[in-house]
């Protein structure tokens, strides 16, 4: 099991970090292939989001790939299988966040199905 668990995290951390990427944010075919059809979000800014709101949001030109979201200090746990824990920070654009996921498989393989943000010192 700790094979499993170790090659499930890795896969999370993985995909978090693709969806992160300035690029891939910039396409809803590939921000839609990492979501769970049942997404949703508490931003840091108390907002509740699903896919479509934040579809929306990342393709309408909003991210800025010449200011790249720093990532520190992420780790994961197996919780049960098939569902991964990230914890992490990111500093963006001066704000520093500590942030929360739940991966789960799916049939098309590990998707993001909940994610929290809570602004940080």
């Amino acid at each position: 099991m700790a094979d499993d668990g170790e090659q499930a995290v890795r896969a999370a951390i993985e995909g978090e970090l693709r969806l992160l990427d300035p690029v891939v944010r910039a396409s809803p075919g590939l921000v839609t292939r990492l979501l769970d059809p049942e997404f949703a979000e508490i931003g840091a800014s108390g907002r509740r989001w699903d896919a479509v709101s934040v579809l929306a949001v990342t393709s309408g030109g909003s991210v800025n790939p010449q200011s790249p979201v720093e990532v520190s200090s992420m780790s994961g746990v197996l919780l049960a299988p098939g569902v991964v824990h990230l914890t992490y920070f990111t500093d963006h654009d001066g704000r520093r966040a500590w942030r929360s996921s739940l991966w789960r498989m799916t049939e098309t393989g590990w998707r993001l199905y909940f994610h929290q943000g809570t602004f940080a010192s």
